[in-house]
C-alpha cells in the first residue's frame, strides 16, 4: 500500500514538474514575444496618412487594406486619418505645409499636384518609379495626372469617371427605349422623363439632377460636357499650360455646355441639387429623378440602396467627341526625411499593387489604376455580375484630365461662379464665361 502511495505521489509530482515547465516555456516566449513586437514597434517607422474617403464604407475598406499592410510591413506603420471633404482639407493642408509639419501621404484629387509643388512641399517620384516594377502596371492614361513640367509629382490611389446613371424602370415607363446618345436626345429625353406620376397636377418626377455650386465637384462634372463640345480650357490645347493661356471668352464648347444645362433648367426638366450637394443620390434612390451624372464610386451603395437593383448607365452623350472626366484621387508624398520618404514610397507601392487595386475596386467600384488588378479573376467576375462597371471600362479610353498647375484653383473658382450665375438664370452663358475670364485675367496679368 505504502509503495503504491509513493508511486503515486511520484507520478504527480512529475506531472506537475511537466506542467510548471509548461507554464514558464509558455511565459517566457510569451514575454520574447511582447519584447519582439515592442522592440519592432520601436523601431518602425509611423506614417500619417490623410484622407477624405467617402462615404463611410469605403473608409472601412482602406483601413482594413492598411490593417493588412501594416501587418505585413512591422518596419513600416501607417495611421490613416480621415481629415473631411476636399474643401474642408484644403486650409488644412496648407497650414500644415506652411507650418513644416505636413502628413507623410496625402488622398487628394490631382489638381491640388502644382499647387503643392510650387510650396516645395512634395518629392519628386521619378527615380523612384523608375526603379519600381509596379510603373509598368499603371493604366498609362493616368500619367497625366501624376505629371507637371516633366516630373511625376504623385501616384494614382484609384480612378474613376464619370457617366450617367438612369432608372430603367422610369425609362420603359415613359416609352423611352434606347439611352440618348447625342444631346440634343438628351434634352428630349429628359423632357419625357419629367412627369405628373399620380396626377395631382404637379411634377413629382424630374429627367435629371444637376449638381448646383460654384464647388470642384460641379466644375469636374461640367467640365466633360465642354470636352463633349468641342471645348478646351486652355488656347494652346494643352492641360499643363500656364494659367495666361486660359480661354473663356470665345469658347464655343464652354458655352454650348453651359447652355445645355441651363435648357434643361428652363424645360423644367432637372431639379438642382443643394448648394454643393451635386454627389447626393437620394432622389436617384427615391425615384424622384431618373437621371443622375455620376461615376462608379457610387456603384456599391446603389446596389444597396435602389429597389430591386433598378439602374444602369450609359455613357455622357456626344455633341461634338465622345469624352469623360476622369476622376479619382492620387496619393502624394511629402518631404520629410530620406528614411519616411522611402517608407512612405514602399506604402504607395502597395497602392499600387494589383492585391490592393483589386480588394479597393471590388469594395468601393473604382476602377482600378492597376492594368493587371483589371483582368484579375475576381474582379472580371465582378465586372460579369455589375455590368455597369462595363460602361466605364469603355469610356476611360476617352477620360480627360484636368489641369494640374498652381493656377488650378482659381481658374475651378471662376469657372464655377460663371456655372451658378447660369443655372440660377443671372447671366448667359457668354456673359458670365466673360465676366470670369475679366477676373482671371486681372488674378494672373
Amino acid at each position: 500500500m505504502m509503495k503504491f502511495i509513493k508511486l503515486s505521489m511520484t507520478r504527480l509530482f512529475l506531472k506537475g514538474s511537466l506542467l510548471l515547465v509548461l507554464i514558464m516555456s509558455i511565459l517566457i516566449l510569451t514575454g520574447c514575444q511582447v519584447i519582439s513586437q515592442s522592440t519592432n514597434q520601436d523601431k518602425a517607422i509611423h506614417l500619417t496618412l490623410w484622407q477624405g474617403v467617402n462615404p463611410p464604407p469605403n473608409r472601412d475598406i482602406l483601413q482594413k487594406l492598411v490593417d493588412r499592410f501594416n501587418q505585413t510591413h512591422p518596419y513600416i506603420q501607417v495611421e490613416s486619418l480621415y481629415v473631411g471633404q476636399s474643401d474642408q482639407q484644403m486650409p488644412k493642408i496648407l497650414s500644415a505645409v506652411v507650418g513644416n509639419a505636413p502628413p507623410d501621404l496625402l488622398w487628394y484629387n490631382p489638381t491640388i499636384g502644382g499647387q503643392l509643388m510650387e510650396l516645395n512641399a512634395l518629392i519628386p517620384l521619378d527615380e523612384m518609379l523608375a526603379n519600381s516594377p509596379v510603373k509598368a502596371e499603371i493604366d498609362p492614361t493616368l500619367f497625366e495626372s501624376m505629371e507637371y513640367k516633366g516630373k511625376f509629382w504623385s501616384v494614382p490611389f484609384a480612378t474613376n469617371n464619370i457617366g450617367v446613371f438612369y432608372r430603367p424602370s422610369l425609362f420603359k415607363a415613359a416609352g423611352i427605349t434606347e439611352f440618348p446618345r447625342t444631346w440634343e436626345d438628351f434634352r428630349q429625353i429628359a423632357k419625357k422623363l419629367t412627369r405628373d406620376t399620380n396626377g395631382d397636377g404637379k411634377i413629382d418626377q424630374h429627367g435629371i439632377f444637376l449638381p448646383l455650386g460654384k464647388g470642384e465637384f460641379s466644375v469636374f462634372i461640367w467640365m466633360t460636357f465642354m470636352w463633349s463640345g468641342g471645348g478646351e480650357l486652355f488656347s494652346s490645347n494643352t492641360q499643363q499650360a500656364e494659367a495666361a493661356a486660359v480661354k473663356l471668352i470665345d469658347n464655343k464648347g464652354a458655352i454650348d455646355a453651359l447652355q445645355l444645362w441651363r435648357d434643361l433648367i428652363t424645360d423644367g426638366s432637372a431639379v438642382l441639387s443643394g448648394p454643393e450637394r451635386g454627389y447626393e443620390t437620394d432622389n436617384f434612390i427615391a425615384g424622384k429623378v431618373a437621371m443622375q451624372i455620376t461615376g462608379p464610386w457610387t456603384l456599391e451603395y446603389l446596389q444597396q440602396d435602389v429597389p430591386n437593383k433598378d439602374f444602369a448607365v450609359f455613357p455622357i452623350p456626344v455633341d461634338e467627341r465622345p469624352a469623360t472626366g476622369t476622376g479619382g484621387e492620387n496619393l502624394f508624398l511629402f518631404k520629410t526625411t530620406p528614411e519616411r520618404e522611402k517608407a512612405a514610397f514602399t506604402f504607395a507601392e502597395y497602392v499600387l499593387s494589383e492585391e490592393f487595386q483589386t480588394e479597393w475596386a471590388l469594395g468601393t467600384g473604382y476602377l482600378p489604376a492597376n492594368m493587371k488588378s483589371r483582368q484579375n479573376p475576381k474582379y472580371l467576375a465582378y465586372v460579369k455580375e455589375q455590368p455597369a462597371v462595363t460602361v466605364f471600362l469603355e469610356q476611360a479610353k476617352y477620360g480627360r484630365s484636368r489641369p494640374i498647375f498652381p493656377g488650378y484653383n482659381r481658374i475651378s473658382e471662376n469657372i464655377g461662379r460663371a456655372l451658378e450665375a447660369v443655372m440660377l438664370g443671372k447671366s448667359t452663358p457668354a456673359e458670365a464665361l466673360k465676366q470670369s475670364q475679366q477676373r482671371l485675367d486681372l488674378i494672373f496679368k
